[in-house]
């Protein structure tokens, strides 16, 4: 596939270090010589210096023999205007800008059918937002993804030293689970995916992943005993559009405050946020927190658009005694600078928002693709057809599915209804079939099955 990436910053380079080791074809449009040229060290792709939104910068890319344009420069603006030459002057490519303010959001009118010409728009900050506000929601889970509009939760928890799961084997941390739609998918043990199989059995600081009904997580977690009790009392460093975001949704419902360092930035938040208490100060200061009480706080969200900042002033949460403390990190290097600091869990926004590109570029019907694992592995929620004369599930038993090693079936849902998986049981037309593959490698074997004519 031709791909053609608009930006070279944090966003873009993660979107082409992960489509150019999938054998696509990568061009990079940016201003930044040496972020162009980093890239290129790193990476079999081609890159272009100039302004993704001049067309003969466009046409030097050869766009218009592009099969998908991937526009997340860092200004919005850029990003629209060079998807809408891009619709003006050629037919052929789709294309996916990221739209960061909320402002553009609040009208997707100016996005429909008669609007901005742009195919697909994502949000990487509302995506984190979600991402951390799944966190809360299901309090002991290092990791919660959505599948099927909700109805189904891909999870994960983090086995501790003498813990319920400790030197459990799978077959048996299932019959304890009795529920046949939930499923342990995977266990990753330091950073290396174990396949699942009835004798695996879990060990100490293992990463176990499950897939459930939505509406049974809670149980799954209160029985696995690593339930935490219910966080309301939230401390976000960082006002930026991760952190109004997170106050935006929470507010309602939790004690919220924010501590923000520009003042500017202070002032304009203050009256965007209705019940959200809002500081203007340096979440890295140490009387600032014990000032606010993060000693009695239930949780420290550090999300600023600083790496360093994040880190520091969450390791200082932590060491001041919050309860929990979630850490926002553009560069996935800096989680080894976390250990040994008590930060509880780590949020990688390229990850977050790897997915929801990635179903926009898979082959086959896919509904949703999530990036885990630091991107070395996917969970992904393929549609089912009958395809005559190709590799289709349909009418085929779970146990007559050539599936490659490394991949496990998660989830079926039919008609808005997650079913029970047997060895037995038949794939139909248009079934939502959630997998998660150990190895992001191993989806172009899982893509063949999911084709739609």
């Amino acid at each position: 596939m031709k791909i053609l990436i608009l930006g070279a910053g944090v966003t873009g380079s993660s979107v082409a270090t992960a489509l150019a080791s999938e054998e696509n074809d990568i061009t990079v449009i940016d201003m930044n010589a040496h972020l162009l040229s980093a890239l290129k060290d790193r990476l079999d792709i081609a890159t272009i210096l100039g302004n993704a939104a001049h067309p003969s910068v466009l046409e030097s890319a050869n766009v218009r023999n592009a099969d998908i344009v991937i526009a997340v420069t860092d200004r919005d603006e850029t990003n629209m205007l060079a998807c809408q030459i891009i619709n003006t002057l050629y037919s052929r490519p789709k294309t996916i800008a990221r739209i960061r303010s909320i402002d553009y959001l609040l009208h997707p009118e100016l996005f429909a059918e008669n609007g901005i010409a742009i195919d697909i728009v994502i949000s990487p900050e509302q995506i984190v937002m979600e991402a951390i506000r799944n966190l809360i929601e299901f309090p002991g889970a290092l990791h919660v993804s959505e599948f099927a509009d909700g109805l189904v939760r891909l999870f994960s928890v983090k086995v501790v030293a003498e813990g319920f799961l400790t030197g459990t084997k799978i077959k048996v941390l299932s019959e304890n689970l009795a529920n046949a739609k939930i499923r342990v998918v995977a266990i990753f043990r330091k950073g290396i995916g174990i396949p699942v199989n009835g004798e695996a059995a879990i060990a100490e600081e293992d990463e176990v992943f499950f897939v459930s009904p939505a509406e049974e997580v809670l149980k799954v977690l209160t029985d696995l005993h690593k339930l935490e009790a219910p966080m309301r009392s939230v401390i976000i460093a960082g006002g930026g559009h991760v952190g109004k975001r997170l106050a935006m949704a929470l507010e309602k419902d939790h004690q919220i405050k924010v501590i923000e360092y520009d003042l500017e930035r202070v002032k304009k938040i203050s009256t965007e946020l209705e019940h959200t208490e809002v500081l203007y100060g340096d979440a890295t200061n140490e009387s600032l927190l014990r000032e606010e009480l993060i000693g009695s706080s239930d949780l420290f969200c550090a999300v600023t658009d600083n790496d360093g900042v994040n880190i520091i002033s969450a390791a200082l949460a932590k060491n001041l005694g919050v309860r929990k403390a979630i850490c926002l990190l553009n560069n996935n290097s800096y989680t080894k600078l976390l250990q040994g600091t008590g930060v509880d869990v780590v949020v990688l926004p390229n990850q977050e928002t790897l997915g929801s590109i990635l179903k926009h570029v898979r082959k086959g019907d896919v509904a949703r693709v999530s990036s885990l694992c630091g991107g070395t592995a996917e969970a992904i929620e393929a549609i089912a057809h009958h395809s005559q004369g190709l590799l289709s599930v349909v009418g085929l038993r779970v146990d007559q599915i050539n599936l490659p090693a490394g991949v496990v079936l998660g989830a079926l849902i039919r008609s808005k209804e997650v079913i029970p998986i047997h060895h037995d049981t038949i794939i139909e037309e248009d079934d939502n079939v959630v997998m998660f593959a150990l190895d992001k490698k191993l989806v172009r074997n899982i893509e063949g099955f999911f084709q739609r004519l």
